[in-house]
């Protein structure tokens, strides 16, 4: 793969990244059901996947079992509580909330794991935090765009602890096999609240679940996981970090979701700090 091909796949990952949460939006049915149907066909996604890279994605050590199946619970609600905050506010308050969660992963690695937080991680939780205060439509827990921006917090720390875990304890699985697990953990998880709403859910919502396991899950992880194999990681943060970029963008364009521009001030204090500490994370990884 040329390095030309592999950053296009990176900027299509990303759109596909950011464009879960138009989905998300277009689904009727709550978060709990959407979250499940999309495990469903993201279960689907990763099979295909695995075959294709000749992976087993059951065949894992008994340790990392353990491991998996606490991430797939953080990931259920991870996805439960993101869906959500789209749905009690909007697309940019609920990505923008999520994008906090690079800041969580250095804040939990000094908690849990005693890592000395370094410059730029002190500035990233600075930047992240008045981007935040920015992004806050009102400080009245009545506005539902508050309301939604915190549920998106809470959606990127419950990432952001997943993140942490998944680096430290995961190292013996592939990328497939953890992603293959966790959305099965996340079927088991939600399947007993959602097994009765099942025969409830429109034949449109159906089709939109599709879409979002298969190619906001599947396809995008492809591509992620291909790209790598031509640009680096850093390249490839940058670009990742552009997803809420594409996501706002594409509300504006299908829901006439015009952020203001406190929201978008906001938005970029958060996306450029985001951007600048993984450069000097990875500059500082390779000296």
């Amino acid at each position: 793969m040329t390095k030309k091909i592999a950053l296009i796949q990176m900027h299509i990952a990303a759109v596909l990244f950011g464009i879960s949460g138009i989905f998300g939006n277009l689904i009727i049915s709550d978060a709990s059901i959407l979250s499940f149907g999309r495990s469903i066909f993201a279960i689907l996604a990763m099979t295909i996947l695995s075959l294709h890279f000749r992976i087993i994605p059951w065949h894992i050590p008994l340790k990392a079992f353990y491991t998996l199946t606490l991430t797939g619970i953080l990931l259920a609600a991870h996805w439960v509580s993101f869906f959500h905050a789209i749905k009690v506010g909007n697309i940019a308050v609920a990505t923008l909330g999520f994008a906090c969660f690079p800041a969580c992963v250095a804040l939990f690695e000094m908690i849990f794991f005693k890592e000395k937080i370094t410059a730029a991680e002190y500035s990233l939780l600075i930047c992240v935090s008045a981007g935040l205060i920015m992004v806050t439509p009102s400080f009245d827990l009545n506005n539902e765009g508050t309301v939604g921006l915190i549920w998106g917090v809470i959606s990127g720390t419950i990432y952001g602890a997943s993140v942490v875990i998944n680096r430290y304890s995961l190292k013996l699985t592939t990328g497939v096999q953890i992603c293959w697990w966790q959305c099965f953990i996340v079927l088991i998880i939600l399947f007993p609240f959602s097994f009765n709403q099942l025969n409830t859910v429109p034949k449109m919502d159906w089709l939109w679940i599709a879409c979002l396991g298969l190619l906001c899950t599947g396809l995008s992880y492809y591509l992620f996981i291909s790209s790598l194999t031509a640009i680096n990681a850093k390249t490839a943060s940058i670009i990742i970090a552009l997803e809420p970029v594409y996501a706002i963008i594409g509300a504006w364009i299908l829901f006439h979701e015009i952020p203001s521009i406190r929201t978008v001030v906001g938005g970029l204090i958060i996306i450029v700090a985001v951007i600048w500490a993984g450069l000097q994370k990875q500059t500082a990884n390779n000296n």
